[in-house]
């Protein structure tokens, strides 16, 4: 199954909220794992993910910025599969 959360074409600052709002889910979810997790491994790789998550919302900000006269197009689904 797939859910298509978006596609399409949007301006530098609908774009931005977007990718904002989601990386904020995945970082509070990793967040509250750490905080449920005794297990040192796992709490250093979710740190590890949520700093990547930053980094990589910081380049998209980047590219966003020197792209926002055209706007950017946005493509994001999750598939669900066991």
């Amino acid at each position: 199954m797939k859910l298509q959360l978006f596609n399409g074409h949007f301006t530098a600052q609908d774009a931005l909220d977007m990718l904002t709002k989601m990386t904020q889910i995945k970082v509070g979810y990793h967040e509250r794992q750490i905080s449920a997790s005794d297990n040192e491994e796992d709490i250093k790789w979710r740190e590890k993910r949520i700093k990547d998550l930053q980094r990589d919302l910081q380049e998209a900000r980047q590219y966003i910025a020197q792209h926002q006269q055209n706007g950017v197009r946005l493509e994001a689904d999750v598939v669900v599969a066991d």
